[in-house]
């Protein structure tokens, strides 16, 4: 039988960070593997139970003054980037990872992995449990409703909803 291994149990100190700015806040519960692959700007907020699991070739960038809300999980298995001012509700999930079909013969699990670059631009907000998938650029100022599935790129000002998420409408200016 195949012994288990573990990555650690998530525990750190902000100076396990690859990079942090001041005045962040992370809440009791935080769990961050491979912090040496996140880095968090200044007044990062951090929410009870997010958990931020980071790799190399990959990690977690998070924007001055971005909210990560709780119970959040955030993928780095490819490179995540959350910009400046954006506002993560309690239990959205951020992947940047899915296994391809191999085909009948084999669990999808033994898939190959197929990585996708998330991003997130400046001043948007992510509604409640959405779900953003791997590859997805969401661009600045971008509103996303509460259970959202994002597997498309959304433009600048784009207020978008739904299961797959579409395009609404534009915000104002």
């Amino acid at each position: 039988m195949r012994a288990f291994r573990t990555h650690g149990d998530g525990r750190f100190r902000p100076s396990d960070l690859a990079s942090h700015g001041e005045g962040g806040v992370i809440e009791e519960g935080v769990l961050v593997f491979r912090p040496d692959h996140v880095h968090l700007g200044t007044n990062v907020y951090l929410g009870h139970r997010a958990t931020l699991k980071a790799y190399p070739g990959g990690g977690v960038w998070i924007g001055n003054d971005s909210w990560i809300g709780p119970s959040c999980f955030l993928s780095g298995k490819a490179e995540l980037r959350i910009g400046e001012g954006v506002g993560v509700g309690p239990g959205v999930q951020i992947l940047t990872s899915t296994h391809r079909d191999p085909g009948r013969g084999l669990p999808i699990m033994e898939g190959e992995l197929e990585l996708g670059a998330v991003r997130i631009g400046d001043g948007s907000d992510i509604g409640a449990g959405a779900i953003v998938l791997p590859g997805v650029t969401i661009g600045r100022g971008v509103q996303v409703g509460a259970g959202a599935v994002v597997g498309d790129d959304l433009p600048d000002f784009a207020v978008a909803a739904g299961v797959p998420a579409r395009v609404l409408r534009l915000r104002d200016e």
